[in-house]
């Protein structure tokens, strides 16, 4: 669409299972789309947690800016890789000091810079430092390159997440919810112009529990004590939000779920 940032973006891609189902389905859904910029959640894309050199490289055959969450730092070997690679960002409000970085401005295919914001969530999650006077702080460089902002909030609370949209309503163009693996039915456009949903949902096996095998997981509630966990291989399962952007006042003008399945076990 000429005159618009056209933002596909895509939830938390687990581990193999989740990458083989973006390959499937993103052909298709850039075809019928027509995405100007992609974001996927990758924190879970290396055997379900954490990202690897390895598959990042692959990934960014397909997506522009990988955000992330509290599992980005579940694989040793790619720490090294998250603080050399700028598409890669893990969440703003982890402590001064940690590697990588949580924010960056990117082009889109058009050439319209857009500014990429990951934040994490503080309810039923680590204590790490607050994310809306982060996102007070981030947003202060970020505007002043761009008007066009995106924030990947990985947050526990349905609440946390709602509230952090409405705090920033108007001062950025989408929040996007990601951590549950679920997508939620409440895409709207706030009355200040932010695309919001509360959690985007996943890349994964479709016959699973958020994403890992069911057995596996019943098994743990049944018992109360840890159980290994592995990416389900069952169906395939692709869930994704397209929102439009006006590049020059930043606002968003539509978002919509795009959503793939298939039950079939392969």
């Amino acid at each position: 669409m000429p005159g618009k940032i056209r933002v596909l973006f895509i939830g938390d891609i687990i581990g193999r299972p989740g990458r083989r189902v973006l390959k499937k389905f993103l052909p298709r859904m850039i075809e019928e789309s027509g995405p100007t910029f992609i974001i996927a959640n990758g924190e879970n894309t290396a055997g379900g947690v954490g990202i690897t050199e390895k598959v990042g490289q692959e990934l960014f055959e397909w997506v522009d800016v990988l955000s992330s969450g509290n599992h980005v730092w579940d694989k040793k070997e790619g720490i090294s890789y998250i603080d050399r690679e700028p598409k890669i960002l893990r969440p703003a409000n982890y402590p001064p000091g940690s590697p990588g970085k949580g924010s960056g401005v990117f082009l889109d295919k058009n050439g319209e810079k857009i500014g990429v914001l990951n934040l994490q969530g503080r309810v039923f999650m680590e204590p790490i430092d607050c994310p809306f006077r982060t996102a007070d702080r981030e947003l202060e460089n970020l505007h002043r390159e761009t008007t066009a902002i995106i924030i990947d909030f990985h947050a526990e609370a349905t609440s946390e997440k709602q509230a952090l949209g409405w705090y920033l309503d108007g001062r950025v163009s989408a929040v996007i919810g990601t951590h549950t693996h679920v997508p939620t039915a409440d895409e709207k456009i706030l009355p200040g112009g932010t695309a919001y949903i509360t959690d985007v949902g996943m890349a994964g096996g479709y016959i699973s529990v958020i994403g890992i095998r069911r057995d596996q997981a019943i098994k743990r509630f049944l018992t109360s004590r840890p159980q290994h966990f592995e990416p389900s291989k069952e169906g395939n399962f692709l869930s994704t939000v397209v929102f439009d952007i006006d590049p020059r006042s930043g606002k968003a003008s539509s978002i919509k779920r795009k959503i793939f399945a298939e039950e079939n076990i392969e």
